[in-house]
């Protein structure tokens, strides 16, 4: 996949396309649903299929600090995106000057004369431009007047509810990791940099952990989690927590990780955490004795939950389930 910042670096290259445009925070199901049909509409009329996206997402740069977290970020978007098989991610800089453009300006300019549009796919409650004027209906009509089809997709929907970045976000920051897993087509992943910790998990309580500098905006609730842990090539079964570590009177959240039956050097790699299931609220112990017993039932629980076909990471759950497996 080629990705481009400016339609400058695409100049020449692109007779004829069809695009999908939008923001894709998550790169959820309802957003696959679109790269997969624009990927295939591409293929069968000879275009060159072309994912358009922002950075800054557009919120961030209209309402400042005020925004949600973000789902996915531009790093972990663009893989996301690439891997369902578009030819060409547009990532254009978004900016107040971009946000007070016309739908027309904005066809006209990005689309037409940059992208040589044939056929548009949008979701169904997309819209473009000053005002988000640029609804369907606004679409279409500049599609006869500039010679493309425009065609929307239906919502996709998984327990009676509308697969959508605000529902997983708040699945995640309530914990339910179990439950957002179906709409994302895969379990929520945060990433960093190991650092240097208290190295309380290895010669206080024996069970070392990596402790995360985070890159990702969206945190897990608090609390103890059954995860996968992305080490370079290889994906390793492990317990993560999330939280202040109250038994030692922290105030500060972190997250850490506990990968079994692992002996090496993390410090200063990035890896990535998978999180499956969450097993139980943070909590203080009385005494060092119960915390170190009281993480061995962690980590044999989560072994279990790990260890069930449906919790594999490289499996997909074909439904929503309210419970998570092994419970």
């Amino acid at each position: 996949m080629i990705v481009a910042r400016t339609l400058q670096e695409l100049e020449g290259a692109i007779a004829g396309s069809c695009v999908t445009i939008g923001n894709f925070d998550g790169v959820h199901l309802g957003h696959q649903k679109l790269i997969d049909q624009t990927c295939r509409r591409a293929r069968a009329q000879g275009l060159v299929s072309v994912v358009v996206t922002f950075e800054p997402h557009p919120l961030r740069v209209l309402l400042g600090s005020r925004t949600p977290p973000f789902i996915t970020l531009m790093e972990q978007k663009l893989e996301l995106i690439g891997s369902l098989g578009p030819n060409v991610t547009l990532v254009l800089n978004f900016t107040r000057e971009m946000a007070a453009l016309s739908p027309d300006e904005f066809v006209r300019e990005y689309l037409v004369r940059g992208l040589s549009v044939r056929e548009l796919i949008i979701g169904y409650d997309y819209a473009m431009g000053k005002g988000r004027s640029g609804n369907y209906e606004t679409l279409k009509v500049l599609g006869r007047t500039y010679g493309f089809r425009v065609e929307r997709l239906e919502p996709v929907t998984l327990g009676d509810a509308v697969v959508s970045s605000t529902r997983i976000r708040d699945m995640v920051q309530a914990g339910e990791v179990w439950e957002a897993r179906p709409l994302l087509g895969r379990f929520y992943q945060v990433r960093g940099e190991v650092i240097q910790g208290h190295n309380r998990g290895g010669k206080l309580l024996g069970f070392p952990t990596a402790n995360l500098r985070l890159v990702d905006e969206l945190v897990p609730q608090t609390g103890v989690y059954a995860v996968w842990v992305e080490v370079d090539d290889a994906v390793l079964p492990g317990v993560a927590n999330i939280g202040t570590n109250p038994t030692f009177g922290n105030t500060a959240v972190s997250v850490e990780a506990h990968i079994m039956n692992f002996k090496g050097d993390l410090y200063g790699r990035r890896i990535r955490v998978h999180f499956v299931q969450r097993l139980r609220s943070e909590r203080k112990f009385e005494n060092l004795d119960a915390l170190r017993a009281r993480i061995q039932a962690d980590i044999d629980l989560a072994g279990r939950i790990l260890s069930e076909p449906e919790a594999q990471p490289a499996t997909l759950p074909r439904e929503a389930t309210r419970s998570g497996p092994g419970t």
